[in-house]
C-alpha cells in the first residue's frame, strides 16, 4: 500500500477571523513533487437533533449569506476554544429554541469539508425536550424556530430548504430510526 501522507514544509497564515483562520502551506507529495493546500481552520461546532414529545424536530430557518438564501437547519454553533462540545451543545439548543434538555446524547461527528478545512462537528440528539422562555440568540443572529415532521423535512430536502449535510445527516437519522420500529 502507498504511503499517502503530504509532509509540511511551510505554513504561511494569511488571514485570522473571528470565526476561521486561513493558512497557505507548501507540502512535500507522496511522490516527492511540491504543492501548495490552502487550508481553513476552524475551531469545530456542534449540532442538536431536538425532538419534540410530537416527535417533530426542532429546526430554525436563517438567511445564510454565503449562499444567498435562507435555509432550515437543526440548531447548531460554533464552538469557543477549550469548550466542551456537549456544553456547547446545550448552549445553543437554549439560545437559538428557547429549549434546554434532560438528557443530550452524542451521535456520532464528521468533518464538514476536508478537502479545505478541519471543522469537525459535533452531532448530539435529545427528546427530552424543556421549555425555558424565549430565544436568546446573538445580537447579530436572526432566525425562525421550526418543528418539523420527517416527512416535512424530507419535502424540504427535496425542494432545497433544508440544504445542508448536518441537517439532512440528521433528517436520515431521524428516517432510519423510524424505520427500524416499523
Amino acid at each position: 500500500m502507498e504511503n499517502l501522507y503530504e509532509k509540511t514544509l511551510s505554513k504561511e497564515q494569511i488571514y485570522s477571523g473571528k470565526i476561521i483562520d486561513l493558512y497557505i502551506e507548501e507540502v512535500e507529495l507522496p511522490n516527492k513533487k511540491k504543492g501548495k493546500r490552502e487550508i481553513v481552520k476552524h475551531p469545530g461546532a456542534v449540532a442538536v437533533l431536538a425532538v419534540t414529545d410530537e416527535g417533530k424536530m426542532l429546526m430554525v430557518e436563517q438567511f445564510r449569506k454565503p449562499l444567498e438564501k435562507t435555509i432550515i437547519e437543526i440548531p447548531a454553533g460554533k464552538l469557543e476554544k477549550g469548550e466542551d462540545p456537549l456544553l456547547c451543545a446545550k448552549r445553543e439548543l437554549l439560545e437559538e429554541t428557547g429549549f434546554s434538555c434532560e438528557a443530550m446524547e452524542s451521535i456520532g461527528s464528521f468533518y464538514t469539508s476536508p478537502g479545505f478545512a478541519d471543522e469537525l462537528i459535533h452531532l448530539y440528539f435529545t427528546d427530552s425536550l424543556v421549555k425555558e422562555g424565549e430565544q436568546m440568540t446573538d445580537e447579530d443572529e436572526f432566525l425562525n424556530v421550526l418543528e418539523v415532521s420527517v416527512d416535512e423535512a424530507k419535502e424540504m430536502m427535496s425542494t432545497q430548504k433544508i440544504h445542508d449535510a448536518k441537517t439532512a445527516y440528521s433528517v436520515m437519522y431521524m428516517e432510519l430510526a423510524r424505520a427500524l420500529k416499523k
